[in-house]
């Protein structure tokens, strides 16, 4: 670990300077520039910034709101970008640790962020009038809904994330997205999108309770496949790892350091969301069995 840190925090100063070293490290300050995903990070943060300002406008009393959820909305966008456009994506490119990092500020750190500030009604306000009044229709569509409806209970949404998150860290199909770009996207926009639903699911859908067992059952999952990665005597990511000698790793340590990182960091993010979870739904629990109390003494 003290290695890729080292690593990250080397890259991060360097600069310039390193890439005279070998033309395989080019420039370690390489900001990645993928034409559709630029897009969309810059098309969401322009009508959010619109639609907040436009709410801010109609509605002065709800300035504490805004600025609360404005303030998560824009650390999960950061976060994203962060992920996807910033030198971590290009570090990820070589490092499979650094990858594991940026796969983790995806779906466990700008997801739930975003999920929190609950952007739909000011993204929808971003748009022009007569898009913002066509998704609205769009949105009570009796299809729509049905979709949404089957696609949100924990136990599918929870499923969905940890499908994706195994299927794509299967050996021969994770070493694919470094070498097709659309597989790539492919990649990040089932981790991004299944993310949202899980998180989303477990915040405002389901019963605490519920939705603390879930986020402990994937900590589970998540640390467990994360264990399988730390633990293999062998490397099984051939193509991710071929270039951690270029950084002072062999593949193994590359691989065993981003099994780590899914299986502890990651894990205890899961798990701390769901112990909060948790201690809500018993103060709520404990709230409630009170009032009764007091309510049905004599």
């Amino acid at each position: 670990m003290p290695k890729v840190i080292a690593v990250l925090v080397l890259s991060l100063v360097a600069g310039p300077t390193a890439a005279h070293e070998a033309r395989r490290h080019a420039s370690v300050l390489v900001w990645s520039f993928d034409p559709w995903v630029v897009m969309l990070i810059v098309i969401a943060g322009l009508f959010y910034a619109i639609g907040s300002f436009r709410l801010w406008l109609r509605s002065r009393n709800s300035h504490r709101v805004t600025v609360r959820s404005g303030l998560l909305w824009w650390a999960g966008w950061l976060a994203l970008a962060a992920a996807l456009v910033s030198p971590l994506h290009f570090l990820g490119e070589h490092l499979f640790a650094l990858h594991m990092i940026e796969h983790e500020l995806v779906v466990a750190v700008s997801a739930p962020l975003l999920v929190l500030s609950r952007p739909v009604g000011v993204l929808l306000w971003g748009l022009p009038r007569k898009i913002r009044r066509l998704i609205r229709r769009g949105m009570k569509e009796k299809f729509v809904q049905v979709a949404w409806d089957w696609l949100t209970p924990a136990t599918v949404a929870t499923l969905l994330h940890g499908a994706a998150i195994w299927a794509w860290h299967a050996p021969l199909l994770y070493d694919a997205t470094l070498t097709d770009m659309m597989i790539h996207r492919l990649q990040h926009l089932s981790f991004f999108m299944t993310a949202l639903l899980f998180w989303w699911s477990m915040v405002w859908r389901s019963d605490r309770g519920a939705a603390a067992w879930h986020l402990f059952l994937t900590m589970l999952h998540t640390s467990a496949l994360g264990a399988l990665i730390a633990l293999a005597p062998r490397v099984i990511y051939p193509v991710q790892t071929q270039t951690a000698p270029d950084w002072g790793l062999t593949q193994l340590d590359d691989q065993q350091l981003a099994g780590m990182l899914m299986w502890v960091p990651g894990g205890i993010i899961y798990g701390s969301a769901a112990l909060a979870l948790l201690a809500l739904w018993i103060a709520k629990s404990s709230r409630g069995e009170f009032h009764a109390g007091r309510f049905h003494s004599p």
